[in-house]
């Protein structure tokens, strides 16, 4: 018998927006969206999120239009930007990474390049290697959105480990909506598989976190 994983449409249970854990909290500061208009366009903003712990680390950015938004929400924390040591975009979309600017201190990572300033640090994540930022938080390649996607796994928190997972997944349920907004929906694919085999609980670039759901099949 092997695990199947999927998104189940009927079981989508969210989950808290600060999902605690040791010795990282999980804070989702903003749930992305992704909204049809009657002129054919489309309204959209990637999910910001928040970990708390040995290190500060900021998920994704949102919108040059959230720039008040994200330091009124991390003010609420008792942050400033200059209390932030990380600030990992998934990839390079203005959705997700429209803000880096206020972070000039922390060590940056959009996609697979890594720099400190105009400082670039060689890694391993183009080749598909994982990036930990300690025992606990580590950057993963997830490609296929793009081609240089990446998400960050939290382990240790009350759900088991949580996958900040930008727009690998646009939702729960997303069904083949993804794929229209996929540079290599193949590639994706599999990215998503690995995903829903890994994490408990994802955060997905343009809806509210969800539990996974598995069970036994043949």
């Amino acid at each position: 018998m092997a695990a199947e994983c999927r998104i189940r449409k009927s079981e989508c249970a969210e989950v808290s927006e600060v999902i605690v854990g040791e010795p990282y909290c999980v804070s989702v500061l903003k749930h992305g969206y992704c909204l049809n208009q009657t002129d054919g366009s489309f309204r959209a903003d990637g999910s910001i999120t928040l970990l708390t712990g040995p290190t500060t680390i900021l998920v994704d950015t949102g919108g040059p239009w959230d720039r008040d938004f994200l330091l009124s929400k991390l003010k609420e924390k008792g942050l400033s930007p200059a209390d932030v040591s990380f600030v990992v975009g998934t990839h390079g979309h203005s959705d997700h990474v429209g803000n880096l600017n206020l972070f000039p201190r922390a060590t940056v990572v959009v996609g697979c390049d890594l720099s400190q300033g105009d400082r670039y640090l060689p890694n391993m994540l183009a080749e598909g290697s994982p990036y930990p930022i300690d025992p606990y938080v580590s950057i993963i390649p997830t490609p296929g959105h793009t081609g240089r996607d990446v998400s960050v796994l939290v382990k240790g928190t009350v759900v088991g480990e949580v996958l900040v997972a930008g727009d690998l997944f646009e939702c729960c349920a997303d069904e083949d909506s993804w794929r229209e907004l996929s540079e290599n929906p193949e590639l994706q694919e599999m990215s998503r598989r690995t995903a829903l085999r890994t994490a408990d609980v994802i955060i997905p670039g343009h809806g509210a976190p969800f539990r996974v759901f598995r069970e036994s099949g043949d």
